[in-house]
């Protein structure tokens, strides 16, 4: 989606920018240095025309992208005030999303699209089987019901394909109902490898609000890998037989809109480059830190130097 966020707290001026939570994880991948595509459907329209440029100067493969001629693309609003101003304590982001993607191009896909060749080229379904790792949110399957059905018929290709897929919670409750989340959260889990919730997400989702215990949850669902998002307070990562806990870095709060979609398209750029997933959180936590200190979803997100530098200088808090 394009962006439009808010620069001052109760003033009509926003800055535009682009976001759409998979589209901030696989821009933050591409800068990690890792081969990336990107599947979705855009309106033949000028956001549209934006959003492809914008994947096309961060390297992203747009072949399994297509163009919709008839529904637009969707954007969304990001506004900043008392109600919603930023904790530093709780870590909460101290943003409020307001979404303009009903009739969207990317909520009209259906899993026959799955198989189309947008360009000519490559289909979705020849991407998927070609890649290392396959990444889908709550978002992806919360946009509408026929995007949810198409969500889970990616993830089964992959499966197939002996593609790891990737799932981050991500719950949007002003897409769809929270029991109808429950329900495709809980499916989504049972068909990935590598669960990324957010403590938040789960108490909603689960009512669980202790982090071992959503631990347990995501490994019981099926996941093999659940690294759970604690936003200041870091991250906690199990591999279902060991266990361990990031600290935050202490960095000024500016934005945290898209902070989790950082931490998460750079724990997945590290672990198709070879390590480990506690390696991998090491360096997203890192990234997330990074990403925080300026406006908008896209900008911030950093590049391996950064994350690199502040690894080695930040000062970590419990």
């Amino acid at each position: 989606m394009v962006e439009f966020n808010q620069a001052t707290a109760g003033q009509p001026t926003y800055l535009q920018g682009f976001g759409g939570d998979t589209s901030n994880a696989v821009i933050a991948a591409a800068r990690a240095g890792v081969q990336t595509a990107y599947l979705t459907r855009l309106g033949a329209d000028t956001f549209g025309d934006a959003l492809m440029a914008l994947w096309q100067r961060e390297g992203v493969d747009t072949l399994g992208i297509e163009r919709d001629e008839t529904a637009p693309t969707g954007i969304y609003f990001v506004t900043h005030g008392p109600a919603s101003s930023p904790d530093r304590q709780s870590g909460q982001s101290g943003h409020e999303f307001s979404y303009r993607r009903a009739g969207s191009a990317a909520s009209a896909m259906t899993p026959a699209w799955l198989t189309q060749s947008p360009h000519g080229s490559q289909s979705p379904t020849s991407l998927i089987a070609s890649a290392k790792i396959l990444h889908l949110s709550g978002i992806s399957l919360a946009i509408s019901p026929q995007a949810c059905d198409t969500a889970f018929a990616a993830m089964q290709l992959a499966r197939q394909a002996k593609t790891l897929v990737s799932f981050d919670s991500n719950l949007r409750l002003k897409l769809w109902p929270l029991e109808r989340a429950r329900a495709c959260v809980r499916q989504a889990v049972s068909l990935c490898d590598i669960f990324l919730p957010s403590l938040e997400d789960m108490t909603s989702l689960t009512g669980l609000a202790e982090p071992e215990a959503i631990l347990d949850w995501g490994h019981q669902q099926g996941a093999k890998t659940v690294v759970l998002k604690l936003g200041s307070d870091g991250a906690l990562v199990s591999d279902g037989t060991r266990r361990m806990r990031l600290v935050g870095h202490r960095v000024p709060l500016v934005d945290a809109t898209g902070a989790g979609d950082c931490f998460c398209g750079n724990l997945l750029a590290r672990i198709a480059l070879g390590d480990v997933v506690f390696e991998a959180a090491h360096y997203a936590n890192a990234a997330a830190a990074l990403a925080v200190q300026g406006y908008s979803a896209v900008g911030p997100l950093p590049y391996p130097a950064a994350v690199r530098a502040l690894m080695k200088t930040s000062t970590a808090v419990a």
